[in-house]
């Protein structure tokens, strides 16, 4: 939980800006110090607003914040820039998902490893114009070499990004 640093001050003291008859009141210079008190964080956090939405810049604590701003989840257990770099390609990664590249940058940023996707198609053919086609389902092939997650971490990542019907199977193997 983040709090106020003591001795904050404000970029323009409310007492400054007051009229001089009421500056040399005491009372009212101690309401205007109290107001600046109390307004003092709220001038801060919006100076520093960039900062906050910012993956790059944002605090820790305020990332999964974020993820929720662009539609995606962050495994606690990540390091911080890998939930960084997952926040900050959420939203390009929206305009490809259900897409083999879409799932490809997705699981390459989530898990840090090179990603191999093998698509069996979504067609079917017949050898004559009326005949039936010939059924296969459609199914995924995805190796991931050298990422940081376990198969039951990638497998549950593929299953939220893949389309419904498509069946999968993962594989992780060791970078050497």
């Amino acid at each position: 939980m983040r709090g106020t640093p003591s001795g904050l001050g404000t970029p323009s003291p409310l007492g400054a800006t007051l009229p001089a008859v009421f500056q040399d009141d005491a009372v009212v210079m101690l309401l205007a110090d109290a107001l600046d008190q109390v307004l003092a964080p709220v001038f801060a956090v919006l100076d520093c607003l960039p900062g906050y939405l910012d993956p790059a810049l944002a605090p820790d604590d305020f990332l999964a914040w974020l993820a929720g701003w662009v539609g995606t989840e962050l495994d606690p257990a990540w390091p911080a820039a890998r939930r960084r770099a997952v926040v900050a390609a959420a939203a390009g990664l929206h305009r490809v998902r259900g897409t083999v590249a879409g799932l490809r940058a997705h699981l390459e940023t989530a898990t840090g490893g090179r990603v191999e996707i093998t698509d069996s198609g979504g067609t079917a053919w017949s050898p004559t114009p009326t005949g039936p086609a010939e059924e296969r389902a459609p199914e995924l092939t995805v190796v991931v070499t050298g990422g940081s997650l376990d198969a039951a971490a990638v497998d549950a990542l593929v299953a939220a990004a893949k389309p419904a019907h498509v069946r999968h199977h993962v594989e992780v193997t060791d970078a050497t």
